[in-house]
């Protein structure tokens, strides 16, 4: 159970990472990074490890996103 959350977490993670993609819209992965680390979070406690991956994908996305940003933008 705590598996599907953590995937179902990713995927709304994903979407918003999408939407931080945009110019001018990156500050929103600051959101995102924790929401993220949530779902991670629950994928640890998980036996399986496939939502803990997809939520580290997510927060590895968004934080090449701030880093090539400044930060901000």
């Amino acid at each position: 159970m705590a598996n599907l959350i953590s995937i179902l977490i990713g995927c709304i993670a994903l979407v918003l990472t999408f939407v931080g993609l945009v110019p001018l819209l990156g500050w929103t992965n600051w959101l995102i990074l924790p929401f993220a680390g949530i779902g991670a979070l629950f994928g640890l406690i998980s036996s399986r490890t496939s939502g803990l991956y997809f939520c580290l994908i997510v927060m590895a996305i968004s934080a090449l996103r701030l880093m090539l940003g400044g930060g901000v933008i």
